[in-house]
């Protein structure tokens, strides 16, 4: 078996990948990782066989310094059972598997859950950990405790140390066990990259489309496929019991249409979630606004404020440039804010991780 080290060194020689010391750094551990899970399992007479324990991976750093590709590598290296998933679509199925649990008629839902998942996969790869829902808060705990037993093996991305997950949260003091068990489950690496690669790719590129018909469209679906491979996946929040729906996401980019967003009934709440958990938004069709679409244009006022504070690099295509997209009605006024910060979103520089 040709080991990670080697994957990437041939990579770079084929000019595929950039060598990049912090990404070369971090290969062993998961070469080690890979090799552990892929001993046999030992067999035995008197019990079910449970793997030795493994100790996983939680590889985290600022956007684009190349987490979600050394865990491409990674996943397509391993030859069990492995599963993939954004962290945010796992919990949401973990709590539909729950709710079905309850119906019928398990006391403690978490624990066949548990089961089902790691009678599953050996390897569970998440992108971009983070907690942000009270209800995922109170579970995660005892959820991960009864995988780890199981053997499950975990790697994951994130853009925040372990001490940082579900900051601020409601009945955080709940959650901390979740930490502890993250610490000693699983290796804490930073990835330390002075290169954003994603950013290099926008870099220069036009990211705000004054719509054009097809042009701009297949300008903004090349960026897609040049960000995500093209290979997407709806991503569901839940957001104080609701959903809110992305509907294309894949490493940290997401893409959605004006309508998905902001003809939806979604307020402040949900577009702070939006803004947590992408990292590139891709916003298609924003349409003239006036009294006619008071609402839709408030909802869109509100959800370019929560992207700017989060630094979340925007891509859109509009019906007219910032300036003129909102001439007349109620609330012209408030927009001259919006309109500015669109602007500036549309600097190369944009979404870089501000400097200490």
């Amino acid at each position: 078996m040709t080991s990670l080290p080697e994957i990437y060194a041939a990579k770079v020689a084929e000019g595929i990948l950039t060598p990049d010391d912090a990404q070369t750094a971090v290969l062993p551990e998961l070469e080690r990782i890979r090799a552990e899970v892929s001993k046999p399992v030992k067999k035995s007479w008197f019990r079910k066989s449970t793997p030795e324990p493994v100790q996983g991976l939680y590889l985290w750093g600022g956007v684009g310094r190349g987490k979600s590709m050394l865990m491409d590598l990674f996943v397509e290296s391993l030859s069990v059972p492995v599963r993939r998933v954004h962290f945010h679509a796992f919990m949401q199925e973990i709590h539909e598997a729950m709710h079905k649990a309850r119906a019928d008629g398990v006391e403690d839902a978490i624990q066949p859950v548990a089961q089902a998942v790691s009678e599953s996969v050996r390897v569970l790869a998440f992108d971009e950990m983070q907690i942000t829902d009270i209800t995922d808060a109170m579970i995660v705990g005892r959820l991960f405790e009864q995988l780890f037993e199981a053997g499950v093996v975990v790697v994951t991305t994130s853009n925040r140390v372990p001490d940082d997950l579900y900051k601020n949260g409601l009945n955080r003091q709940l959650f901390l066990p979740f930490i502890a068990i993250i610490k000693e489950q699983l290796r804490v690496w930073e990835l330390v990259s002075p290169t954003d690669y994603r950013q290099n790719r926008l870099a220069g590129s036009q990211v705000y489309f004054v719509q054009a018909g097809t042009e701009a469209r297949a300008q903004i679906r090349g960026i897609w496929e040049d960000l995500t491979g093209g290979d997407a996946a709806p991503l569901v929040l839940t957001v104080k019991s609701r959903e809110v729906t992305l509907p294309a996401f894949r490493n940290g980019v997401a893409r959605a249409s004006f309508f998905d967003l902001c003809g939806k009934m979604l307020g402040p709440g949900d577009y702070l979630a939006i803004a947590n958990a992408v990292r590139v938004l891709i916003l298609e069709d924003i349409p003239a606004l006036s009294r006619t679409n008071f609402n839709e244009a408030k909802r869109f006022v509100t959800l370019i404020d929560a992207l700017y504070e989060a630094r979340v690099r925007l891509i859109c295509s509009a019906a007219a440039e910032p300036e003129m997209l909102y001439l007349e009605g109620e609330g012209t006024f408030e927009f001259e804010r919006t309109a500015s910060r669109l602007r500036e979103m549309q600097d190369a520089d944009w979404g870089q991780e501000p400097e200490n």
